[in-house]
């Protein structure tokens, strides 16, 4: 058997079978690595490198950006704002090669990526959502 088959296989029953909110910690956590892996190419000079991890994290934010449900109000409204300044920061980071920018972003996405965490803890079986929810939150269109 490949030696990938494995791990690709899981992680394609792991996104089959997530919570919609589950999917979005996922779309973080993919968002989370590729800056992290940018901000260490950059410090190394790895300018290539670390455009193309750029490329990916810029990618994911996209995602997120476009499955918000904006009818959902003002915490879509708000979540489109963060998305907006962090694709900004992203670009100047690339441009002027600065990894402060990317850390910014990171600090962002982690604080959002923990709040949706918590939430998708919460719509387990056995779970309880914060606010005692029970709608879905404003990405799910």
């Amino acid at each position: 058997m490949n030696p990938y088959a494995r791990p690709a296989a899981y992680r394609e029953s792991s996104v089959l079978t997530a919570s919609p909110e589950q999917l979005v910690v996922m779309l973080y956590d993919g968002a989370l690595r590729f800056l992290r892996q940018t901000e260490a190419a950059f410090g190394e000079g790895a300018w290539k490198h670390g455009g193309d991890r750029l490329t990916r994290a810029e990618a994911i934010v996209d995602e997120l950006l476009a499955t918000l449900n904006m009818d959902a109000g003002e915490l879509a409204e708000r979540l489109q704002a963060i998305y907006v300044y962090c694709k900004r920061q992203m670009i100047e980071a690339r441009l002027e090669r600065d990894a402060d920018k990317l850390r910014t972003v990171i600090r962002l996405l982690d604080d959002l990526r923990d709040a949706w965490a918590q939430l998708a803890a919460g719509s387990q079986p056995g779970g309880t959502t914060p606010g005692g929810g029970g709608s879905l939150p404003p990405m799910v269109a």
